[in-house]
Parts: structure tokens; C-alpha cells; sequence
């Protein structure tokens, strides 16, 4: 690379200053969360109101360039107001200037509608109005909707009501919903508002206004798909579950689940199922059916069975540690008795089990070794098996990365595709605090179920 020569110093001339040259600095910008508020309004007096319900934690993050960032601005506060009564949403954005320094100026209204869609308002006299103008939205939307169940109590009016896309206003009302999915369901992305399998399940109360009017208020819902099942029942499958932030832990989420296995019952379906359920859903999933299963004699004399064996002597003497599974019988009764599948049922299984030790601190070291072999097996699978199913890619014209056949392994053969590492300390100690993880859960959901069970003993 050629370098120009400087000139010859004149020592005859007095040094020159050098002048300073100055760089803007880049723009670090700043992460959405920091100046992003969204609150859930359900009347104009709560607008700007200092008690008004902020949903937070909620990550905007995804919605604002690659890497979570607005640029240009100085001083940048946006607060947004959603409606609880129409799902409607405002915008107000306030800064001190705006400059590019080198990352450009971030479209705030684009990356916002990529949010709120077509909710989202031009004027906040606008989004005023909705609230008077909108007063019957929900109340409207559920007019041709069923009525599955009815809740009423001194303090509360509250309804399930089921809608099917296509045949219903539920697509219209779920388009106003994506906005609230986006920010509060984690991972989801919205169903097919055109496809006629998909039902919702709304969670209304009942209020009356000041001039004694009834109107309706949404206070969660939930997303199933229907399936087909060989050869006339169907499957169903919750997908999205929602209840609105100023509405939790109140008792209205395990409210819904309790008339979806209603409804699962009556209509005699094939089972009920969860897409990846989170994990408080399927600790209060858990506790729900533990309860109903309860009931069910095949249930507790599998139980009792295998709490006997556990509790006959200790396993560390033993050469084989029992898994203590349920039959194939008492798994299949409870499938078309309760629709609960056989996932979901393990799941309580090894709760009664724990219910089942009497003394719990006397057996507890063999029902963690029980747990905890069951687990190995399922994450690391067994040493030497009875055989299983493979899946093993093959060369096709057709579709390569779609080709593959299904096999039947003999004994001995790996079945297992989970990758384990390879680091055995490293594995045990990540295996150990899945199991600490599980025992865990088991306690607190079998003391979630004694609690229930002495408060009805208590009330009768």
C-alpha cells in the first residue's frame, strides 16, 4: 500500500497546532423492554391512570431488528394501551430527537404492527371511543357461540363458551387476540383462523354497568384442534391456553381444563391431549388428574400393588430395580375411561405411588432409586433392550430429507437417538438434577392433592 511522504520540516517556521478530528459515536441503541410499557386497560379512566395493570415481564425483543435493538432516537419512551374490552391498542411515542449514528433510524410504526396488526389505533381519541363504541364487542362475538358450562357465585357470573372456526365469529375475535399470544404464550404462533377443526374455548363473566346494562368481559380462552381417530372418534388437542394477566391465580385456568375434560368425557372422544404444555400448566394439568384418577378402582388397586412391592424390601438388596408400571389394562381403562393418555397418566402414576408410602421418610430412598431408574432408561435408554423401533434414513429421488424407513430392532440393538455425553461425571450430575427436579414436583403436587382431599373430608 503507497503512503504519501510527508514535506520536509522548515525549522525556520514555528510548529503548527494539529487540529483535532472528532467521531461520532456508534449507536448502541437500545433493547425494546427498556422503553417499551404495554398495559391492559378496561375502561378510558384507567388510560395513563399511575394503578393501571402492566404486563410485564413481556419480551418485545423478537419484534425490533436481529438483534432486539431500537436505533435513532434519544430519549425514547413508548407506552402502549391495550383494551380488555375490545383488544384494541394505542401507541404513544414520545423522544427527544433522532439521529442516525450508523445503525439508521428504526420504523416504529412498522415494527409495532408487526405486534398489534391491525388493532393497533391511530389516535388515542380514537382508542377512547372504543371503549363506549366497542362496549359489546365480546358479548356480540359469543351470541352464536355454546354454552358449555356456567359458573355462578355471590361475587361472579362466569361462562365457558365453545366456538368453531368457520361456523362461528371465533376467527374475527382470535385475529383481535394474536397481539396478547405473541407477547404472553411462549413460543406460539397463531392457528388457522380458516380451518373449521379448530375450536375455541372462552372464559366470559358477566358484569352490569353503572346504568344497570349487561356486557361481557374475555378472562382467558383457549385454542383445541380436532382430530380424526380411525375409524369414527376424533382427538383433542389443546394447543394455545390463555388467561389474562389481572385474571391469574385465581382458579379460572384449572376451571377451564376441568370442563375440557368434560367435554372430552361426554363426547366420548379417543383422548385428550397438550402440545408441549409449560410447566405451571402441567403441574396444575397434573394435580387435576390425579384428583379425577382417584376415583377410578382399576387406579387404586394398580397402586396398591405396586406400593406393596415397593414397600416389601429394600431394592438396594435386590439385583434389578422394579419400574412399578401400571398394566396395559389399567393404562388402556384409563384412556377410554377418563381420555387421559398414557404419557399424561405416568405423569400421576408415580404420584400415587409417592402417596401411596406410609411412612414416606422409610421407603424414600427406594422411591428415588425407582424414579430415577425410570428416568435413565428414558433419557439414556437401556443398556441391553428387548428390542425397538428404529428410524434409519434411505436413498430416495423423491423428497431425500423426507425418506427414511421404520424398523423393528432385535435385542440388543439400539433404540435410543437421544446423544448423550460422553462425559460420564458430567452425565450423572446433569441426570441427578433432573431427578432432584422431578422428586421435587412430585411432593408438591402430591401435597396440593392432600390438601384438597382434607378440605373436602373438613367440608362434609
Amino acid at each position: 500500500m503507497g503512503q504519501k511522504k510527508a514535506p520536509a520540516a522548515d525549522d525556520s517556521l514555528e510548529p503548527k497546532k494539529r487540529r483535532r478530528v472528532g467521531f461520532s459515536s456508534v449507536d448502541a441503541g437500545v433493547e425494546a423492554k427498556d422503553c417499551i410499557k404495554i398495559y391492559l386497560v378496561s375502561s378510558k379512566e384507567e388510560v395513563g391512570a399511575s394503578n393501571s395493570f402492566c404486563l410485564d415481564p413481556v419480551d418485545l425483543n423478537n419484534f425490533f431488528e436481529e438483534d432486539g435493538k431500537i436505533y435513532g432516537y434519544k430519549g425514547l419512551k413508548i407506552t402502549i394501551w391495550v383494551s380488555s374490552i375490545s383488544f384494541d391498542a394505542y401507541a404513544d411515542i414520545a423522544f427527544e430527537s433522532t439521529a442516525d449514528g450508523g445503525k439508521g433510524i428504526t420504523d416504529l410504526k412498522s415494527a409495532l404492527e408487526k405486534v398489534f396488526g391491525e388493532t393497533l389505533v391511530d389516535s388515542q381519541e380514537e382508542f377512547l371511543q372504543t371503549f363506549s363504541t366497542q362496549r359489546n364487542f365480546i358479548r356480540s362475538i359469543i351470541s352464536n357461540g355454546e354454552v358449555l358450562q356456567h359458573k355462578a357465585s355471590s361475587t361472579s357470573d362466569v361462562e365457558v363458551i365453545r366456538m368453531v372456526v368457520g361456523k362461528t365469529a371465533a376467527g374475527p375475535l382470535y385475529s383481535r387476540l394474536i397481539p396478547l399470544v405473541f407477547l404472553l404464550v411462549d413460543g406460539a404462533s397463531p392457528i388457522d383462523v380458516l380451518d373449521p377443526s379448530w375450536e375455541l374455548y372462552l372464559l366470559v363473566e358477566k358484569k352490569t354497568d353503572e346504568q344497570g346494562d349487561i356486557y361481557n368481559i374475555l378472562l382467558g380462552f383457549t385454542a383445541l384442534y380436532r382430530f380424526y381417530h380411525y375409524p369414527d372418534s376424533s382427538r383433542l388437542r389443546l394447543s394455545q391456553i390463555l388467561v389474562l394477566p389481572p385474571y391469574q391465580h385465581k382458579g379460572y385456568g384449572r376451571y377451564i381444563l376441568e370442563v375440557l375434560n368434560h367435554v372430552a368425557v361426554s363426547e366420548d372422544i379417543y383422548d385428550f391431549t397438550v402440545e408441549e404444555p409449560l410447566d405451571y400448566f402441567q403441574h396444575v394439568r397434573t394435580c387435576v388428574d390425579v384428583l379425577r384418577l382417584q376415583k377410578l378402582d382399576s387406579v387404586r388397586n394398580a397402586v396398591n400393588l405396586a406400593v406393596s412391592n415397593l414397600t416389601r424390601g429394600k431394592l438396594s438388596k435386590k439385583t434389578s430395580i422394579p419400574r412399578l408400571m401400571p398394566t396395559t389394562g389399567v393404562i388402556e381403562d384409563v384412556r377410554k375411561s377418563m381420555k387421559i393418555n398414557k404419557k399424561q397418566f405416568l405423569q400421576c402414576w408415580e404420584v400415587f405411588i409417592y402417596l401411596g408410602l406410609d411412612p414416606v421418610d422409610k421407603y424414600m430412598e427406594d422411591f428415588v432409586s425407582i424414579v430415577s431408574n425410570r428416568m435413565k432408561e428414558d433419557l439414556i435408554g437401556k443398556e441391553s433392550g428387548t428390542g425397538g423401533k428404529q428410524v434409519i434414513e434411505v436413498p430416495s429421488e423423491y423428497i431425500p430429507e423426507m425418506s427414511f424407513v421404520m424398523f423393528k430392532s432385535n435385542a440388543g440393538e439400539a433404540t435410543s437417538t437421544v446423544q448423550v455425553d460422553e462425559n460420564q461425571p458430567n452425565q450423572e450430575e446433569q441426570l441427578q438434577q433432573l431427578v432432584d427436579e422431578r422428586v421435587n414436583e412430585i411432593k408438591s403436587i402430591a401435597e396440593k392433592v392432600s390438601q384438597h382431599r382434607t378440605s373436602i373430608v373438613e367440608s362434609s
